[in-house]
């Protein structure tokens, strides 16, 4: 991959934060617009769905495609800066509708093929959008969450919580109340708190929209809908009937994907692209610069590889 002639030949492009009303939703997109584009590359986040942790790896990615895609992160709803929803909470199914809803308003009537990236529970959120539009040619899930571990601690720690309105309600007042500190305060404490790894993007990101008592419910609430959901076993033959449009990158130590899964799907779907990235990042990869520009890699080589094959 010939990084260097790309970056002189195309300089990068800011990705830029756009509200649109998708059925009747306000919706945060974070996207990068090409002159020329081939194909659209649709990122789907994971939980929480806040687009604003991926500009790092949107705008790598972009740039690494050489502007022959345009670029959009999707967030979920009420995931957001502002409470537009006013409290109301959004299921794991609600969420996948609203991305092929927003697919059906936004992208449904230009010819362009669609590559689909999936972040986290963004990966299965992903895969139920592959079996409703013929527009999506290929999936690629990052660190994905498919199926719960029974080994997790932090999950069923998680899923305590989150069965119990009174805690989901105590917890995100107590998070909300931080929001109230100035912001200088607030991203010091972040910044002890979270590690020097973390990028000012993922810093600022957390400022604007974690710290909000609507976001937190509405992530404890989808959270719960995913616990539940994934109890069940994976539609293993609807993986095996798309193997060839569906790639997935598993970290070593990740709980939300563990290695189990994958050793778990490349039994039961033999011939699927499967990798694992042993760097040193994490399942939060969209949190460092290094993270970011790495898997922002690993997708577009992926990509260049399906499109030239």
């Amino acid at each position: 991959m010939s990084c260097p002639n790309l970056l002189l030949s195309n300089p990068r492009k800011h990705a830029t934060l756009r509200l649109s009303k998708v059925s009747g939703h306000t919706t945060e997109l974070l996207e990068i617009q090409s002159d020329k584009p081939t194909f659209h590359v649709l990122f789907i986040p994971g939980n929480p769905g806040v687009v604003s942790f991926y500009k790092d790896f949107l705008e790598s990615l972009y740039e690494l495609l050489g502007g022959s895609a345009s670029v959009t992160a999707i967030g979920h709803i009420s995931h957001t800066e502002k409470n537009w929803e006013h409290g109301k909470l959004f299921s794991l199914q609600d969420q996948i509708d609203h991305k092929v809803d927003f697919i059906k308003q936004e992208l449904h009537n230009n010819e362009l093929p669609i590559v689909l990236v999936g972040h986290s529970i963004g990966s299965y959120i992903s895969l139920e959008i592959l079996r409703f539009l013929e527009k999506v040619t290929y999936l690629i899930g990052l660190y994905p969450f498919l199926m719960l571990n029974p080994l997790s601690k932090q999950q069923s720690n998680i899923e305590n919580v989150a069965e119990s309105s009174i805690l989901s309600a105590l917890l995100s007042f107590s998070v909300a109340s931080l929001g109230l500190l100035p912001q200088c305060t607030l991203r010091f404490i972040l910044s002890k708190s979270l590690g020097s790894s973390w990028s000012d993007t993922a810093i600022d990101a957390a400022c604007s929209h974690l710290l909000q008592y609507h976001t937190i419910r509405n992530m404890l609430y989808m959270a719960l809908m995913e616990f539940r959901k994934l109890s069940e076993m994976p539609d293993w033959a609807f993986m095996r009937e798309n193997h060839e449009k569906i790639a997935f990158l598993f970290g070593v130590d990740d709980h939300w994907g563990p290695l189990q899964m994958f050793e778990e799907i490349s039994k039961q779907v033999p011939g699927i692209s499967l990798s694992i990235e042993r760097e040193g990042h994490t399942h939060s990869f969209c949190c460092t610069e290094a993270g970011s520009d790495w898997v922002a890699h690993h997708v577009a080589s992926l990509i260049k590889k399906k499109i030239s094959s």
